[in-house]
């Protein structure tokens, strides 16, 4: 298995990977053009023969603060350790850029706290309230868990 930076050439792969996802309701959506925008913020997981199977995305918010999102694995593939691999590529390229903090929205808090997060309000995130989550079909009633853990304690 490797995990790495995306690369350009992959853009349509990440897209529909991650939109295979959104169509069962566990992200949101991302156009192509999204994808090729934010493209540095993706990690891909391959398996030993190039295969995507997974992917996470680090994205800067505000001056202390990123988000993990798009952080997937292939269901078959899922219990390996690899979705925590891929968050500690995120947590680690955010200790490199200097953020403080890293949050996700999520389904699952509990993968979460076993990475050292907590749970937050989201009225503690009001960044990215506004910039991603007026724009979801779901809002205001929203199940996703905000979870946030402070880089600087670690």
């Amino acid at each position: 298995m490797e995990i790495r930076k995306a690369r350009i050439k992959e853009c349509p792969e990440i897209q529909q990977f991650v939109n295979r996802f959104a169509e069962k309701g566990e992200v949101l959506p991302r156009s192509r053009a999204d994808v090729y925008e934010n493209i540095r913020d993706f990690f891909v997981l391959l398996d030993d023969g190039g295969r995507l199977i997974g992917t996470a995305a680090l994205h800067v918010v505000w001056e202390d603060l990123a988000e993990i999102r798009s952080l997937l694995v292939e269901e078959g593939e899922r219990g390996k350790g690899y979705g925590r691999a891929l968050a500690e590529a995120c947590l680690e390229e955010a200790r490199e850029l200097g953020v403080r903090q890293v949050f996700a929205l999520t389904y699952h808090p509990g993968f979460f706290r076993k990475l050292g997060f907590r749970q937050e309000d989201k009225s503690a995130l009001p960044h990215k309230i506004w910039a991603d989550c007026i724009h979801c079909p779901h809002f205001p009633d929203c199940n996703e868990v905000p979870v946030i853990r402070d880089l600087d304690r670690d």
